[in-house]
């Protein structure tokens, strides 16, 4: 095969993954932007703030060392929302139920259906553990942005790598005498006449 022709072939290549790579980062970046926008106007909407600085719901012991830096904010991004889900609704939960799951205390009261302090337990449990859940999801859709972000970058940082060579190559091509060949595995070699 001709040097040249080599050249061109790999030079188009990597121009073309070059572009592939690039939209594929410009939509890892569209994603993370469309995501994070989402997870906190969710969030925002929801109006959910954290205790403020120095009250009481921030002494305990299986609390503060999460919640402290975030004391008196808004709930607005998926790392709060997490340590809001685990360190503060969880711990509750956890109190008032001593350790028993939800599934645990609706079987019981089903089993004892008069029981209506039981029964309120379990409706308050079934409650702190949906909004658990759905902040633990808008936690993770917040580390999808995240994810995405360093995609993208990954993809551009790519993109500009695949340029830069492609344009050598193509600098390389303008030298290549057009008599060159190149046979893989044993190197280049000039055309005999």
């Amino acid at each position: 095969m001709r040097r040249r022709t080599f050249d061109a072939l790999m030079t188009t290549a990597g121009l073309v993954l070059a572009g592939v790579l690039a939209i594929g980062g410009g939509l890892l970046l569209w994603a993370h932007g469309f995501v994070q926008d989402q997870v906190t106007s969710q969030l925002t909407a929801q109006q959910i703030y954290f205790p403020a600085p120095g009250s009481e719901a921030l002494q305990d012991p299986a609390v503060k060392p999460y919640l402290s830096q975030y004391a008196g904010q808004q709930l607005t991004t998926g790392a709060q929302a997490k340590a809001y889900a685990d360190h503060f609704i969880a711990v509750h939960i956890d109190e008032m139920t001593q350790g028993r799951t939800y599934a645990e205390l609706s079987a019981k009261a089903q089993a004892n259906p008069d029981d209506q302090e039981l029964a309120g337990l379990v409706a308050t449990v079934f409650k702190g553990e949906t909004l658990r859940g759905m902040l633990l999801n808008a936690y993770a859709f917040g580390q999808m942005a995240v994810i995405a972000l360093w995609g993208a970058v990954a993809a551009f940082t790519g993109a500009g790598l695949l340029l830069v060579l492609s344009l050598a190559g193509a600098a390389h091509l303008r030298r290549t005498p057009a008599e060159a060949e190149v046979r893989i595995g044993l190197g280049t070699r000039a055309a005999t006449a």
